[in-house]
C-alpha cells in the first residue's frame, strides 16, 4: 500500500451492513520491555488520543469498529498485552502482575502519545488497568470509560473460573464453551466461533497464564485492596450491560460511589461484551464523548 492510501473497512456485522469508513493504514510498532515485547497500533492524527485496554484473552481486534468510527476525529492507541494476541513473554513467568501491566500501558502512552488529557476505554479487566494508571498518573488523563466492571468476582464468575483451573490444558474447547455459556451467550455466532478457534490454538503456557489470570481476580476479594479506588479524580463513565451475568448491577453501584467523579450507564439488550454483541452500541460511545 503507498503512503497516504487509504484502507476501506466494512462490510457485514452481526448480520447487517455497516457503512464503510475510510481509515488511513496505521502507524505500527512493537515496544521490547525488559521480559515482554508488546506490539501497538495508532489511527489517525487528530489531537484528542483515545487509549483502548484489551479484556482478558482479547486483543486490538476487539476495538476495530471503534477505528471505523472514530479515527476521522480521534487518534486511536491499540496494543496487546504479553499473553493477548501478538503480545508476548520472551522470559520469566507467565505471570503478569497489576503493576507490570500499568508500567506496560505507561510505556505505550510514552512511546504513541506522551500528551496529556487522554481518555482511556477499557473492557472488563483492563478497567482495573485504567484504575490504577488513574492513580499513578492523575494529571496525563482526562476520561475514563470503563465497560464492563465491578469491584469482586461475582459467585458465577468464581464458580466458572474454579471449574476452568481444574480442567487440563487437553479440554480447553470445553472451557471455550463454557466461557460462551456462563457470559457469551449474546455473542454473534462468528465470535463464538473465534473464541473457540482461539482456544483451540492456544498452548499450555497460554492456557495456565489464561486460569492464573483468574485465579487472581477471584483472589481479590475487593478491588479496592489492589487499586485506591477514590483517588481516582477523572470524569470516569461506567458501563454496565444489563445481561451481565458475571459483573453484578449492585457491585457496580457501589464502585461508581466510591470514585468523586463517576457516573454509572446501563445498556439494555447486551451482556459482559457490549459492543461486541451490538456494534450500534458504539452510538453511546459517541455520546459519551461529545459530553466529556
Amino acid at each position: 500500500m503507498t503512503p497516504g492510501a487509504q484502507l476501506e473497512l466494512g462490510g457485514a456485522i452481526n448480520g447487517k451492513r455497516v457503512m464503510r469508513t475510510s481509515v488511513l493504514p496505521p502507524v505500527k510498532g512493537e515496544l521490547k520491555l525488559q521480559r515482554f515485547v508488546v506490539p501497538y497500533r495508532t489511527y489517525g492524527g487528530a489531537k484528542s488520543t483515545l487509549v483502548f485496554i484489551n479484556g482478558i484473552q482479547q486483543s486490538m481486534a476487539m476495538w476495530h469498529s471503534f477505528v471505523r468510527r472514530f479515527s476521522q476525529s480521534y487518534r486511536i492507541v491499540l496494543f496487546d498485552f504479553p499473553n493477548q494476541g501478538a503480545g508476548r513473554i520472551v522470559e520469566g513467568s507467565f505471570y503478569l502482575s497489576l503493576e507490570e501491566q500499568v508500567d506496560i500501558l505507561e510505556a505505550v502512552i510514552n512511546a504513541v502519545s506522551g500528551a496529556d488529557q487522554l481518555t482511556v476505554c477499557s473492557a472488563s479487566w483492563g478497567g482495573v488497568v485504567a484504575m490504577a494508571y488513574a492513580v499513578r498518573h492523575p494529571q496525563r488523563l482526562k476520561s475514563l470509560i470503563l465497560a464492563s466492571i465491578g469491584t469482586r468476582a461475582n459467585q458465577k464468575m468464581i464458580e466458572m473460573i474454579t471449574k476452568g483451573m481444574e480442567m487440563p490444558v487437553k479440554d480447553r474447547l470445553e472451557v471455550a464453551e463454557t466461557l460462551i455459556e456462563n457470559f457469551g451467550q449474546d455473542l454473534p455466532a462468528a465470535m463464538k466461533k473465534r473464541i473457540v478457534s482461539q482456544f483451540e490454538r492456544m498452548g499450555p503456557e497460554s492456557f495456565q497464564a489464561f486460569f492464573q489470570h483468574g485465579s487472581t481476580v477471584i483472589s481479590v476479594r475487593e478491588l479496592g485492596e489492589v487499586v485506591d479506588i477514590g483517588k481516582v479524580q477523572c470524569k470516569t463513565i461506567l458501563l454496565r450491560g444489563e445481561n451481565d451475568t458475571i459483573v453484578d448491577l449492585e457491585d457496580v453501584k457501589f464502585l461508581a460511589s466510591q470514585m468523586p467523579r463517576s457516573e454509572l450507564r446501563l445498556i439494555k439488550d447486551v451482556g459482559h461484551f457490549l459492543h461486541l454483541e451490538k456494534e450500534d452500541l458504539l452510538d453511546v460511545y459517541e455520546e459519551i464523548l461529545a459530553s466529556l
